[in-house]
């Protein structure tokens, strides 16, 4: 799977997802991951890629021109969606990764910046806005870097083995039972003896139970 990632700050994004599972799915190509320098396709001297705001208020603004010529010259596949980070879209979920993953063989993604962006980049090239939560950072750099995280991870052959994400908090549609490894105790906490007995029907009703105990005491909106 391609993402391509339209941004004033590529190393910021580049160190973020060189490292671990995503990076070594990049090294493997299994995911091919491109940052875009919206800076480089300004057309001003000082290459600039902002301005003052009409109407007045604080801040700057990103202009239209710059990220536009970025978004232009990516190169596309046949079934891509292009998204904008911002506070004001859906938030990502779960789900909504695993139907990124499944719909799309490319997500562009445009990090925004400063105050925003002229809203007219989001008429002219973004099919949908994601949020990762109701709060505020102070550009989308780190907010792509989650969705690429997110998504990436379901692609085949990311992680070593389908349970690693499918049996997992959230996916499974609850909490994901608590986890144990050696010593067997610890401070005077010892490792559920079911774990250690050896006896894996009995461990599985364990795990469900567990989970299920979890879930109502941490999230119980997931039941």
């Amino acid at each position: 799977m391609r993402f391509d990632i339209m941004t004033l700050f590529p190393d910021m994004v580049n160190t973020v997802l060189s490292e671990s599972v995503i990076g070594r799915a990049q090294f493997a190509g299994i995911l091919d991951i491109k940052t875009h320098n919206i800076r480089g396709y300004s057309k001003d001297k000082h290459r600039r890629v902002d301005d003052t705001p009409y109407g007045g208020g604080k801040g700057m603004i990103i202009s239209p021109p710059a990220v536009c010529d970025c978004y232009y010259a990516i190169d596309k596949l046949n079934r891509t969606r292009t998204i904008y980070m911002s506070p004001q879209g859906q938030v990502l979920t779960q789900k909504k990764a695993a139907e990124l993953k499944n719909n799309y063989d490319q997500l562009i993604i445009l990090c925004g910046h400063y105050e925003g962006i002229d809203y007219r980049i989001i008429e002219e090239i973004i099919d949908e806005e994601i949020s990762i939560g109701d709060y505020i950072l102070t550009g989308g750099e780190m907010a792509a870097c989650v969705l690429v995280d997110c998504v990436g991870r379901l692609v085949d052959g990311v992680l070593t083995d389908s349970e690693c994400h499918e049996k997992e908090s959230i996916a499974c549609g609850m909490l994901e039972y608590p986890q144990y490894t050696k010593p067997a105790v610890y401070n005077g906490r010892a490792v559920p003896d079911v774990l250690r007995d050896g006896n894996h029907a009995k461990i599985e009703l364990w795990r469900i139970k567990a989970a299920l105990d979890l879930t109502r005491k941490k999230r119980p909106d997931l039941l």
